[in-house]
């Protein structure tokens, strides 16, 4: 199973319909940058991601998107391929 990087902030719902879907995934262990707790950590993900929103989510080194990327995945058939292989 691979590593999943989300970068999330306290009240963001998308990033936690994310980790719903997730965890139906049988996703028990996201592990979770708070970019609100710092600032320099936003910057480093627009840098990374480059985008501004959050969720940003990374199954192994693939870089998802947001939680309209991860559910689309989803919808197509392809995140629990992803989530096999990272």
């Amino acid at each position: 199973m691979p590593t999943i990087t989300m970068y999330t902030t306290a009240y963001c719902p998308y990033c936690n319909m994310a980790k719903a879907l997730l965890k139906q995934k049988g996703i028990h262990h996201i592990e979770e940058i708070r970019i609100d707790a710092e600032p320099a950590l936003r910057s480093a993900m627009m840098e990374r991601t480059g985008r501004r929103t959050v969720p940003q989510i990374y199954i192994g080194s693939t870089h998802v998107g947001g939680f309209d990327d991860l559910n689309a995945l989803n919808r197509a058939g392809k995140l629990d391929a992803l989530l096999a292989n990272g």
